[in-house]
This record gives structure tokens, C-alpha cells and sequence, in this order.
């Protein structure tokens, strides 16, 4: 949901003619800079009393550390005196994250009247949309000094070289921002980064997440020097474990992009080499047998599995107006202008659901279900694109 919330406003902002930036931050040490003191005064705050903050302050407080230095070649052992810990939450566990997301889930009162904070554990990312670039510029500035205010107040230090912004736009126009700057730092003006495990670049496009996954999904095509060796199910554990994950990871936000095609390409190929086929061979088929999805469907399912899960999200049709008609229980198309909208995951997510045929609609309140109805009906069709897909529902 972080990521569709915030391509999904970037879009929307586009799609009405507004200008949108967003700062995409980088927070030196986030976990190991979280003070306990502040931390146990927000859980209060929060309304986590009694035994269950005595656990959670057992489990901070009264820890000690020490540094040992080996060095075997000329000294003993040196070691440091024991301190005591008033700073961190262990990352590698699970209370760690969720005492993390306490600490900073006040953050967006900081800057909610000038800008959209996107929190997800210690990835953070602030949009700002304005009318007009000098708008934006003013905006932009008001909310980075109110979000150095807020990580001083929480003892919490941004890497301000590893902190980037840029302003979103469609290809065809591109406006230049005013620097940011505060006390002496200056963040770096970006056209794109890595956020949650995706390349996103200010036009939205994913041609370079794509190459990047392209690179790693190579490498899997080498399973024909052992494919002698071992049995056809193993081969389908090596696909799902080494191509599939890489493939599917948020597939429903680049999977309409025309450079998902280079993918597919690699798919098709992993896929000739587990059945010792040959390049001219019937494709379709080979899926087929292996009950592997091909790329489309698999952007399918997952766009549709999305839509089920968070239908919450999206009007319905009755929603909008009181006219019974054949339509009346689908999903509200929203009104668009721009192409980069109509490709974003809202407005193909929903045109994909209304396409789909009754009997899987009708268990859409289902998700276990809907989802064992939607694999079989896109394992049968095997889709090759988008378009068939509609095509076939016309």
C-alpha cells in the first residue's frame, strides 16, 4: 500500500495539471538512534500502560555493551568498560520494526498541511503537489524545515548526501525546482531512486527498474547445465525461488510498461530450457504444462489480487449515482487525462476487475476463494498480453 498510495497521488496530481515533488529520505542509523526515554513517553502517549509498557520497558532499559578488540599478533585482548544502552531497537527482530513504527508514527503532524508523509519502517518519503512551481518551491522549504524540527525534537539524523528530491513530470515537460538548503546541507536534486526495492524515476516510466531486474534474472537461464540432473519439480522450485520472486516483486506497478516485454522474453526463455524445447515451438503449450503463469497473466493476478484485497479503496458505481444499470455494481472508473494515469495501477485495476467474468466477481468479498478462481482461469487462457485479455471479455 506506501508505494501504490504514492504513485498513486503522483498520478492523480499529474492527471489534474498540478506540479508534484516528493524528498525521498535517508535516515543515518534510524533503528540505532531510537531514544528510549522518548520512546517510552510516546507509548503513554499512545495509551500503552500497565504491564504491557513494564514488558516493553524491561525489554529496553538496564542493557549494558562493551567493544573487544582482538589483536593476537602483539597485546592481549583489549576491552572497553561497560555502558549502558540508551539508544536502539534491534532491527532483526520483530518487536524492533513495530517499536520503530511507534516512534515515528507522530511524524506526519509535523507536515501534514503542506505535504503527504509515506511512512514504511524506516523508509520515508514526503510528497508535495502545488498549483505552481513557485508554490512549490515556497512548500518545499517550509516542509523540509519542519521535518529537520521533528528529527531533532526525536534525536533522529538524516544523511543529507543519501537524501534526494525530484519533481515529478511527464516526459514531454520538465521544470527546474529552486535548491534546498538548510544550515550549510544541501539536498541533492535527483531524477530518480530506490524506494522499497523499486527504481522509480520522475517520469514514472520503470525502464530502469526493469534493466535492473533484467540483469538478475539472466542468470537463472544457466539451469540447462544441471537441468540433466535433476527432476522436472525441482526445476519448478529453482524457477519460482530464483526468477519468479524477482519478477513478480511489484510487478503490478511496472507490468504495463512497454519494457516488460524484455522480461517476458526471459520468461519465455527460462521456460524453453526447462522443457528442452526448441525456439519455434508452441509457447502457449509449455505453460501451460508446467501450470506456470506467463508474464500478463501474471500481472493479472496480481493486479486483481491487489483490487480484491484492498476493494475497500475503490468507489463502486452505486456509489456515484442511484441509476440501476447493468454496471451499477462494478468498480467507478475515475476520469482521466493523462496516459501515465490511465497505465497506473487505480485505473487499470479497476477496468481489469470490471472485465473479469461474473462468477469471479461475485466472490470478490472472498479472497481465498477468488484467488483459487482467478489461477485457474488464467492458467486456462494463458494470456500473451493485456489485450487479449480484454479481447476475450468484449
Amino acid at each position: 500500500m506506501p508505494f501504490f498510495k504514492l504513485t498513486n497521488e503522483i498520478l492523480k496530481a499529474l492527471n489534474n495539471k498540478t506540479l508534484a515533488g516528493s524528498v525521498f529520505c535517508n535516515l543515518e542509523k534510524a533503528f540505532d538512534s531510537v531514544n528510549h526515554d522518548i520512546l517510552l513517553s510516546k507509548l503513554s502517549y499512545y495509551g500503552i500502560s500497565g504491564k504491557a509498557k513494564s514488558l516493553l520497558k524491561s525489554y529496553l532499559q538496564n542493557r549494558h555493551q562493551r567493544v573487544l578488540i582482538t589483536n593476537s599478533l602483539f597485546n592481549p585482548n583489549t576491552v572497553s568498560k561497560w555502558t549502558k544502552i540508551k539508544c536502539g531497537v534491534l532491527q532483526g527482530s520483530i518487536l524492533g520494526p513495530l517499536l520503530f513504527l511507534l516512534y515515528i508514527n507522530d511524524l506526519p503532524t509535523a507536515v501534514k498541511h503542506k505535504a503527504l508523509p509515506i511512512l514504511f519502517s524506516d523508509n520515508t518519503s514526503i510528497l508535495i503537489t502545488s498549483p505552481n512551481s513557485n508554490q512549490l518551491d515556497s512548500n518545499l522549504n517550509t516542509v523540509f524545515a519542519q521535518l529537520n524540527k521533528w528529527f531533532k525534537l526525536n534525536w533522529l539524523f538524516w544523511t543529507f548526501d543519501k537524501t534526494h528530491f525530484f519533481q515529478f513530470n511527464n516526459a514531454s515537460k520538465c521544470t527546474s525546482v529552486t535548491e534546498i538548503e538548510y544550515e550549510d546541507e544541501q539536498i541533492s536534486i535527483a531524477n530518480g531512486t530506490k524506494f522499497l526495492g523499486l527504481y522509480i524515476n520522475n517520469n514514472l516510466s520503470w525502464k530502469t527498474h526493469i534493466e535492473s531486474i533484467k540483469n538478475k534474472l539472466s542468470s537463472p537461464c544457466y539451469v540447462r547445465l544441471f537441468k540433466p540432473y535433476i527432476t522436472a519439480n525441482t526445476l519448478k522450485v529453482i524457477y519460482y525461488s530464483y526468477f519468479h520472486s524477482i519478477m513478480s516483486y511489484g510487478l503490478i506497478f511496472w507490468g504495463k510498461s512497454p519494457d516488460s516485454i524484455k522480461i517476458f522474453r526471459l520468461q519465455k526463455n527460462i521456460i524453453r530450457i526447462m522443457m528442452g524445447c526448441r525456439n519455434r515451438d508452441y509457447w502457449r503449450k509449455l505453460f501451460l504444462n508446467l501450470e506456470i503463469l506467463t508474464l500478463p497473466s501474471q500481472y493479472i493476478l496480481s493486479l486483481l489480487l491487489f483490487m480484491i484485497r484492498n476493494k475497500n479503496q475503490f468507489q463502486v458505481n452505486s456509489e456515484t449515482h442511484q441509476i440501476n444499470t447493468r454496471q451499477h455494481a462494478n468498480l467507478h472508473q475515475p476520469s482521466v487525462n493523462e496516459t501515465k494515469y490511465q497505465k497506473g495501477v487505480h485505473c487499470i485495476g479497476v477496468k481489469v476487475f470490471n472485465m473479469l467474468p461474473f462468477y469471479i466477481k461475485a466472490e470478490s468479498d472472498n479472497p481465498k476463494k477468488s484467488k483459487a478462481f482467478l489461477q485457474k482461469y488464467l492458467h486456462e487462457n494463458s494470456f500473451y498480453s493485456l489485450d487479449e485479455y480484454f479481447e476475450l471479455r468484449s
